[in-house]
Order: C-alpha cells, then structure tokens, then sequence
C-alpha cells in the first residue's frame, strides 16, 4: 500500500507540473506551450517539462521495443502485474499518447503512468507507439507509424480482442488508424472496438463549447489553433480531413467510417473540445457506428491526467467498454 500511494503522489505531481504551466496567464500561446517554431527549417525547440520515465533491466511489467528504425519510432509495451494475470489470453490495446501532435512520447511519465494504470485496471497489454512528433513529421506521418503499429501486432501478438485507443491527439490518431484498420489484412487479430479519450478535433468555424471556454486555462483555442498550424500539411487549414472528420475527401467517406464496428468517447463538458466531440459521435452514429459516450460534468482537457479520482471513472469505463 505504501508503493501505491507513492505511486499515486509521482503520478499526481507529474501530471501537476505540466499541468500549473499550461495554467500560467500569458495569451501568447507558444509561450504558454513554451515552444520556439523555426519556419526555416520547420523545427521546433521544446521546453515544455516533460518528464520520462527510462525503462530499466528490473522492469518486469514494460518493455521498450523498437518499430521502424527508418523512422525512428518505437512502442513501450506494458504488461499487468503477475498476480492480475489470470488468463493468457489479455485483451491488447493499441495506444497513441497526446500532446497535440507536437508534444511528449510513450516514455513521458504522465503517458507512461496512464498506460500502467489501463494495464492494471482491466488488466490488458497496453502497446504505447513513440509516434513521430509535427511539425518536423507533419500528419499523415503519425497515421503512418499508426499502420506501422497494426502491423506490428499482427506479426507478433494473436489476439482476439484488440482495441485502438487514443488520449487527445492520440485519439485523433485512433480514429483515422481505425479507418485505414477497416481496409488491412490484419489476421487473426481482430479489431474490436475504438476508444477516444477527448479526442483532439476541429474545424476553421468555432463551436459553442470553444467560444463559451474561449479563454480556458488549458486548452484554449487558440492554443488548438497553433497545434493545428503546426501538425496539418503546409498550407492546409483547419477543414483538413485529418482535423475535421465531417470533411469527405473521397477517401475518408461515410462508408469506411460505417466499417468501424464499435466506439467509446469520453469527454468532459468543462472541455473546449467536448462539442467537437458530440458532433463525432452524432457522425459515427449516423454512419452505423455503435458508439457509447461517458460525458462528465465539469472537468478539464486532460483532467483524468490530473484527478486520481475522475482517472479510477475513466478505467471503470474502458473496462466495461471491452
């Protein structure tokens, strides 16, 4: 009990350390990320805390195994403990981390620890992909590592129960690695359900929750604005297909959206982004899609990160879900 709540207080402090800078008032929105772009070479200078979390040769519930060495990109796979190991046959769940495109990877203590609570809790093999980052790898990139993940699982896991999950832009990335899902050759793993974590969209037009939150401490948008700028093809604006999924460009069309078979979205109404989200899940459901929501009151972007409490909610849920 007392590692537990050990545990819990690193958790909760790291979490709180990036969490009190996204809080600071400054309406510039690279100072608050604490970020320099360099439009010379498309670059971006990160000073953002983020702190990691280095795998050692003791760790018996997580791994770090490399992807693609071409693109340098690598999953941290995490395992439950032995004890909540009772079947071998452990749902697994492909996870991409959020941070707006930009920001963190697999090994950053908040994304770390948030894939070591999903293990335990349900318990599952939580793979965690270290995607490239925009805007030095502008989208489709990180769907590119997405594609790269499935294909990893297909060749060394063989599972039944295989779920796609995302937190933020990590959910953004879900969903379009479920599009491309629906038209791969993934057997025998089965592709069972979506799960989006306040998934991160968008559009050029604001909605309501973001004109009403226009000035959130954590998600403001014109901080989503900046991540957009950066992570979007050169030139594109906030209508892109990769932002705003009620865009049909031919090739992301209400059809394949039909194939995905089931999805959860859990949102907050204290989230700029929970319209965006609503509007998801009323598109998923009008193409078919057999979609469950857990949509709190109050909260924050990334408040499960944040609040033990809302964190042992969001669990619950995921474990009900598969």
């Amino acid at each position: 009990m007392a590692d537990q709540s050990q545990q819990q207080a690193t958790d909760k402090s790291t979490a709180t350390n990036i969490f009190d800078r996204l809080h600071t008032t400054t309406t510039d929105p690279y100072e608050k990320l604490m970020c320099i772009h360099n439009p010379d070479d498309d670059s971006l200078i990160r000073n953002l805390p983020n702190p990691l979390t280095i795998l050692t040769e003791d760790d018996q519930n997580a791994k770090d195994v490399s992807l693609n060495p071409d693109r340098k990109t690598s999953i941290r796979i995490f395992r439950p403990p032995a004890e909540l190991s009772v079947t071998n046959k452990l749902p697994i769940i492909i996870y991409f981390h959020g941070g707006g495109f930009i920001l963190f990877n697999a090994a950053s203590t908040m994304s770390h620890n948030f894939c070591q609570s999903i293990a335990a809790h349900l318990p599952a093999l939580v793979v965690s992909v270290d995607y490239r980052l925009a805007p030095e790898s502008r989208l489709p990139a990180a769907y590119d590592d997405a594609v790269d993940a499935l294909n990893w699982v297909k060749k060394y896991a063989d599972f039944s129960r295989c779920f796609i999950m995302g937190c933020s832009a990590g959910g953004n990335i879900a969903y379009h690695a479920n599009l491309r899902a629906v038209e791969m050759d993934l057997e025998p793993v089965k592709i069972n359900g979506l799960m989006l974590h306040i998934p991160f969209f968008g559009s050029l037009n604001r909605t309501e929750s973001e004109l009403r939150l226009i000035n959130d401490l954590y998600l403001a948008p014109s901080l989503s604005d900046i991540m957009w700028a950066l992570a979007l093809p050169v030139g594109s604006s906030r209508d892109h297909v990769y932002c705003n999924p009620s865009i049909d460009d031919g090739e992301s069309s209400g059809t394949k959206v039909g194939l995905i078979k089931r999805c959860l979205v859990i949102g907050f109404y204290g989230d700029p982004l929970i319209d965006r989200q609503i509007q998801l899940v009323k598109m998923l459901e009008e193409n078919g899609v057999k979609v469950e929501t857990c949509i709190a009151e109050g909260g924050f972007h990334g408040v499960a990160l944040h609040d033990p409490k809302t964190l042992e909610t969001s669990l619950e849920k995921l474990k009900q879900f598969i």
